[in-house]
């Protein structure tokens, strides 16, 4: 992991670790950890742990993290 603290892609306010969510990845079926990260902005975004030069994307439930 980097040490570089992304921002927001929808406000550009820092963001922090909300910690992992273990999901099934629907392209390899595998069981695989999502990194949450929120902003003070109150958005929520993930992306695959096994993957950080991935993208982010908003998270589908957000309210679940809050």
């Amino acid at each position: 992991m980097t040490d570089d603290v992304p921002a927001c892609p929808e406000c550009g306010q820092p963001m922090k670790s909300g910690g992992f969510v273990l999901v099934k990845r629907e392209d390899d079926g595998r069981r695989t950890c999502r990194t949450l990260l929120r902003c003070t902005g109150r958005h929520v975004w993930w992306r695959w742990a096994d993957r950080p030069e991935g993208p982010l994307e908003a998270c589908p439930v957000p309210e679940l993290f809050r």
